[in-house]
């Protein structure tokens, strides 16, 4: 099987530097805004901090998407306008669903940041099946423990969201999803079936082929409908399987707002500019003003 046989597109990273680490954004892209449902697709690290350093993201709004974090490594904490408040660990997933609007925060917790806190895991936005993107704002934290694990050849596949390998995540989604983590150890196999309408997988860390076709790191490979192959590695690595339905609709992406309306995101941003948007309890003191030019657009 040839490369063209295997990949419908590659998609490279645009790498932010955050102060401290990096960022490396492979969705929204100019190529394609959307792999499924998944239309942002953030590599977070893998950084360390100094000593008394962490991660500060103020409070700041989403609308009609729902965002997923998933970490590595370290810890994070989330603060949102519903009152919810959690710390983040690795192999957990936090799903908070934005729907007419939701406000939160990201920072390192206290106790992480004296001898210079770890920062590694992927954080995706979902797109809204159009009938729920109005809908109340939702939260929840599925621990590790409640993730099934499914074993391959000296491979391990953590099933974040929706059903693959025969094991179904509980997890809520509202369009079909497929996203795993998955970790090969040197010389470990794991097969990536053919289902779902779109596919992507990426290599976060160490070195992987696909069909013995080399896979960058940090890329974003967007896989042919109906194509099965197998995922290796010689040394060991860490993956990202993504996708799900096709959207019938495009969605519109400006800043923090993903909308099927473009209008819609025009409200938001009036909205945000005026305070209108609830508070974080107990982080309610600062927040991210609009940005004059945001990094994360859609492209027509």
């Amino acid at each position: 099987m040839t490369n063209d046989d295997l990949i419908l597109q590659t998609i490279t990273p645009v790498t932010h530097d955050l102060g401290g680490f990096k960022v490396h954004r492979t969705l929204p892209s100019r190529p394609r805004t959307m792999v499924g449902p998944f239309i942002f697709f953030d590599q977070m690290g893998p950084s360390r901090l100094g000593m008394g350093e962490g991660i500060d993201v103020r409070p700041h709004p989403h609308i009609n998407l729902s965002t997923v974090t998933y970490l590595f490594g370290g810890a994070l904490g989330h603060r949102d306008s519903l009152g919810s408040d959690v710390v983040i660990e690795p192999g957990a997933v936090n799903l908070m669903t934005a729907g007419n609007g939701i406000v939160h925060s990201e920072r390192t917790p206290d106790a992480a940041r004296a001898d210079g806190p770890e920062l590694s895991g992927i954080q995706t936005w979902l797109a809204m099946p159009e009938q729920d993107e109005e809908m109340s704002p939702a939260f929840e934290h599925v621990a590790r423990a409640d993730l099934p694990t499914v074993e391959a050849s000296n491979a391990r596949a953590r099933v974040v969201m929706g059903s693959l390998w025969g094991a179904t995540a509980p997890t809520t989604t509202y369009a079909e999803t497929i996203y795993a983590d998955i970790v090969l150890d040197a010389g470990g196999s794991i097969p990536i079936d053919a289902e779902a309408d779109e596919r992507a997988l990426y290599i976060a860390l160490g070195e992987a082929t696909l069909d013995g076709m080399t896979l960058e790191p940090m890329t974003l490979y967007v896989l042919k409908p109906g194509t099965a192959a197998t995922l290796r590695s010689t040394t060991g690595a860490r993956a990202m399987l993504c996708g799900g339905e096709a959207f019938t609709t495009p969605r519109h992406v400006w800043w923090n707002f993903v909308s099927s309306r473009r209008d819609r995101i025009d409200e938001a941003k009036r909205a945000w500019t005026a305070g209108e948007f609830p508070k974080v309890p107990g982080d309610d003191k600062e927040w991210i003003p609009i940005p004059a030019i945001p990094k994360t657009v859609s492209y027509p």
